[in-house]
């Protein structure tokens, strides 16, 4: 599956943005889906992740409560709300997918990845 993320760009602080990662080449409802965020200097880290069925989804603590993972399988595609937005939030945006269904935070679990879009968020 290839993976292309889209919606990314600058936000005030307390605004929100939508990110949307569309994916094609296999059947997406196989994939469970998950965002990741990599700031400048910083490692990767776990944002969100969304079970096959969208049913199950999965927040780290920092994001917990602003933002909102959600797929649409139909149109191949899966969504990432963040409202409330802080500075802290800025960083390259990530979709990635995991064939097995894990929807956890090792990064190590997913494969393919998108190619980042990029989220500014000013203070």
């Amino acid at each position: 599956v290839q993976l292309v993320e889209s919606g990314g760009g600058l936000a005030q602080a307390g605004g929100s943005l939508r990110l949307s990662c569309a994916a094609s080449g296999r059947t997406f409802s196989n994939y469970a889906m998950a965002w990741f965020r990599q700031a400048q200097g910083k490692e990767r880290e776990f944002v969100a992740a969304v079970s096959r069925s969208g049913v199950r989804t999965s927040y780290a603590n920092s994001v917990s409560g602003r933002f909102t993972i959600s797929r649409d399988n139909a149109k191949n595609t899966v969504y990432l709300q963040m409202n409330s937005l802080k500075p802290e939030d800025t960083a390259i945006y990530y979709c990635a997918a995991d064939f097995g269904g894990y929807i956890g935070s090792d990064s190590h679990r997913y494969e393919p990845w998108g190619q980042g879009t990029q989220v500014t968020v000013s203070s």
